[in-house]
This record gives structure tokens, sequence and C-alpha cells, in this order.
């Protein structure tokens, strides 16, 4: 099994973790200016709903391209959630299996189209998830909602439960 795999189900339980946070936020609350470097919780989790589409297009060579940014935001939490569930179930999908990490693809850039290696899309992918999901836990907590662990999933100690059904569905 690819660690790339076992990454983008750790994905899927991050984001679905977080969207159960936050299920019950109306939408004043969610797209109420927050700190970050997106100004609301609605911005923040929009942007990583567009890169995951973005990069997915040129991991799967749709040609979508950067016409996800023009995608208008969802602000309503729980068609989010669904949209980003259906995304990271393309993520797994895609990671089921084996993957020619030194397979270039085509990324389109403003102004120029590049070749990058699937070796470094999903690496990049997976940090950008990462890294933005940080900002989005911060500015739940800023909502007023008790942030979720996120970090509970590799490890069996302290396991989280729905980590535990991730890891039922896609890993045993």
């Amino acid at each position: 099994m690819s660690p790339y795999f076992e990454f983008a189900v750790n994905n899927r339980y991050a984001n679905r973790t977080l969207y159960e946070a936050i299920a019950e936020m109306d939408q004043a609350t969610f797209t109420a200016r927050l700190p970050g470097f997106f100004p609301s919780l609605s911005k923040t989790l929009n942007h990583i709903r567009k890169v995951d589409a973005f990069y997915l297009g040129a991991l799967k060579g749709t040609g979508i391209g950067r016409a996800v940014y023009a995608w208008p935001d969802i602000e309503n939490v729980t068609a989010l959630s669904e949209e980003q569930s259906s995304l990271d179930m393309d993520l797994i999908d895609f990671c089921d299996g084996d993957i020619d990490l030194d397979r270039c693809m085509a990324v389109e850039r403003p102004g120029v189209r590049t070749q990058e290696r699937i070796g470094a899309l999903l690496p990049h992918l997976f940090q950008h998830q990462i890294h933005h999901r940080g900002q989005a836990h911060v500015q739940v907590g800023e909502a007023g909602v008790a942030p979720p662990q996120l970090d509970d999933f590799f490890l069996e100690w302290e396991r989280a439960p729905i980590a535990q059904d991730c890891i039922r569905e896609f890993l045993s």
C-alpha cells in the first residue's frame, strides 16, 4: 500500500473531522470575518476545495486548470462539506493502486503551462491541505467552536473513532 494512499485517507479523515465540528455552524458565523490568511472560515475552506480541484485536475489530466478559481464560493457548511468529501474520494481513488510518480503532468500557471512530476504534486497537495486546515482550525476556535483533534490518525494509540472508521473503510 502506497503512503500516498494512506495520506489521501488521512486527508479524508481530517476534513471529515473538521466539517463535523462545524456542522451546526450558522452561515453568519461561517462567513464572518476571522483572523487568518483568508478573512473567514468559509473563504479558507473554499480555497482548500478549489486548490484540491485544481491539482486533481492536473493529476488526472482533465484540463480544468485555473478555471476552478472562478467558481463561486459555497457559503453553506453542509454543501461545502459534501463537495469536499467528493474531492477527497477522488483523491483516494487516484492514490489507490500503482502510481507512476515520475510521470509529468501539465499544470496551468498564470500565463504559462508547466510540467510537474506526480511525485512532487501529491506531497505538495497534502502539505497544502495540512497548512490551510491548520488555519481553519484556528478560525474554528475563534468562531467559538472547540477545534477538533486532527492528527489522531496514523498511530494506534488514542486513534480517533472517525479515523478508525476511515481505516476500516479504506485500509483494512
